[in-house]
């Protein structure tokens, strides 16, 4: 949460955002080569937590379990990343657009890895990071693209693991195993 607070002050300060800039500047292709990678990658995760069953690896939880949670963690964090890129109406790197703070790509992404990494981190949270690292590099590659500034994404990959953690936590409230 203090990340995400601290990322929203690149959106106002003038200081910070000519910081941001400098960073851009050298974590991007400025416009050229360009990849499309990033708009698929982003659900790289999620398509694992489900798929590493067909190699008999067994999640936490049942398919129906897995499916509702994953729908609040989906739902939870696209009505947030939504309200918030309305609300901040940031100018992205590389064109007028006003739809930059957060970044949606990254926290698609890392909501995936976290949800990935709930699932399997009994059996091995090395799974998980495997997660992880395919939504770190969907956030490098949306700085890359001009997409995003830094802080957009760092931003984006937070409310992505808050939001998979608040429909965990969430779920076992709403429906009750019956005795």
């Amino acid at each position: 949460t203090s990340l995400i607070g601290i990322s929203a002050l690149y959106v106002e300060s003038g200081w910070l955002k000519k910081q941001r800039e400098s960073v851009q500047d050298v974590l991007s292709a400025k416009g050229s080569n360009k990849t499309k990678v990033d708009d698929y990658i982003q659900y790289a995760p999620m398509v694992a937590a489900y798929g590493l069953e067909l190699f008999k690896i067994k999640p936490k939880h049942s398919f129906k379990e897995r499916t509702i949670t994953l729908a609040m963690s989906y739902a939870t964090m696209a009505i947030v990343v939504r309200t918030m890129k309305i609300a901040f109406n940031e100018k992205r790197p590389d064109s007028n657009a006003k739809n930059s703070f957060p970044s949606g790509h990254t926290a698609t992404a890392f909501m995936g890895a976290q949800f990935l990494y709930e699932e399997y981190k009994e059996i091995s949270p090395w799974i998980g990071y495997a997660g992880y690292a395919i939504a770190t590099t969907t956030g490098y590659l949306r700085i890359y693209n001009n997409r995003h500034y830094f802080n957009d994404v760092i931003a984006g990959a937070c409310l992505g693991i808050l939001s998979t953690k608040f429909a965990y936590w969430l779920y076992p409230k709403i429906f009750r195993k019956s005795k």
